[in-house]
């Protein structure tokens, strides 16, 4: 059991139950959770091993779940989670990446065991964690168990954050505050591109003098020229920054896997006229959102504001412009879940923390102006302090 998590164990067995309630109303006796995140979420457990079958096992009628893995993974499940030893589970090495047999079979054994075959059993379906083959074998040793599509349902919980969640992601802000600012100093024509996305992951390691940072789930976005045109593209390794290059940064500090994301927008140069009234129009928009989103609307009604407020610039979003954020892995720091954009008609409630972002990708050239924020009482607080506009070095 850990010694010193991350969060009380009060607020693990409030998560616990929040996704036993979900289970509750779903039909869902027994739940399989093979997201990382989730596993993380409900355990605390936190490590690199998810290129192995992992998972936590969630029960309506057990008041603590299983954690399985790689045996050799089982003693960083007991450095990591709250979980009692006898919680834990390991499985042998045969199992790892076998043409032979499968690990879902060794699950199955585990659930046999502890009586919770032949219940309806909820399964994240549709991630990147839960694979084809791991539905068939279940199906295979489980035939007379109901299956039930699960997918999200840990997710949600994840939307209203406590507290000691929202100190953590503040604590990434600050670093990705310092981030930002060391991309913004050292990109100029003639720096290698490497170098600069050396600097920025070196930065998020590196974090602030009081606290260190989290690798975050997505690698440094930081597009040149004409690769800004296309959306997540990373640095060029064998490019110099040129004059008339526009950079495009999208970057995040992350402290104990709470990710906080920014996106701004460099020009080496003198900007031309099309990008700058871009830039004025995005900025204009993120502004007149921004003091729009408050506790009791719908997602679809941000998307909304943001449209009205730049209908009249010519710039056009077809895109949604935000989503869901915080504690994830690799590859993505949103949630899955809120998506500011038309239909989806989620209530905004204080706690939840959404990521604002209206990148604007055009033939030749890209801009992005975001805002990571937290939905208060009466309004939302952006989580970083960093100017909005087009950054110009001549």
């Amino acid at each position: 059991m850990q010694e010193n998590p991350l969060f009380s164990l009060q607020e693990y067995r409030r998560r616990l139950t929040k996704v036993q309630e979900r289970m509750d109303h779903a039909g869902i006796e027994v739940l399989l959770v093979v997201d990382p995140a989730n596993m993380n979420y409900l355990t605390g457990y936190d490590g690199w091993s998810f290129y192995v079958h992992q998972g936590v096992i969630v029960s309506l009628e057990e008041e603590v779940p299983l954690w399985f893995g790689r045996q050799q993974d089982s003693n960083g499940a007991r450095q990591t989670c709250w979980l009692p030893d006898d919680c834990i589970f390991g499985y042998a090495d045969h199992y790892v990446q076998s043409r032979y047999t499968h690990t879902m079979s060794y699950v199955a054994g585990l659930l046999r065991e502890r009586g919770m075959a032949g219940r309806n059993l909820g399964l994240e379906m549709d991630g990147y964690w839960f694979s084809a083959r791991m539905y068939l074998t279940l199906q295979e040793e489980m035939p007379q168990t109901t299956f039930v599509d699960a997918t999200g349902l840990v997710n949600w919980v994840k939307t209203i954050k406590s507290p000691r969640e929202i100190e953590y992601m503040h604590q990434a802000a600050e670093i990705c505050e310092k981030v930002m600012h060391a991309a913004i100093k050292v990109i100029e024509p003639g720096v290698w591109e490497k170098h600069a996305a050396a600097r920025v992951c070196g930065e998020q390691i590196e974090g602030t003098a009081s606290f260190g940072g989290s690798s975050p789930a997505i690698f440094p976005i930081m597009p040149s020229a004409q690769r800004t045109a296309a959306a997540h593209l990373t640095y060029e390794p064998d490019r110099q920054y040129e004059k008339g290059d526009v950079v495009m940064l999208e970057l995040a500090g992350a402290r104990h896997r709470y990710n906080m994301p920014l996106s701004r927008t460099l020009y080496l140069g003198e900007p031309p006229e099309d990008l700058q009234k871009t830039a004025e129009a995005v900025v204009e928009g993120v502004q007149r959102t921004l003091e729009f989103i408050r506790p009791g609307i719908s997602a679809e009604a941000v998307e909304e504001c943001w449209r009205r407020a730049i209908e009249h610039t010519g710039v056009v979003k077809p895109s949604r412009v935000g989503y869901s954020f915080g504690l994830n892995y690799v590859p993505d720091w949103g949630e899955h879940t809120i998506s500011l954009r038309p239909g989806d008609k989620t209530i905004l409630q204080p706690g939840m923390t959404l990521h604002f972002m209206p990148g604007i990708w055009l033939d030749t050239y890209g801009f992005e102006c975001s805002e990571p924020v937290l939905i208060t009482e009466s309004g939302c607080e952006p989580f970083v302090s960093f100017e909005r506009k087009l950054f110009v070095k001549e």
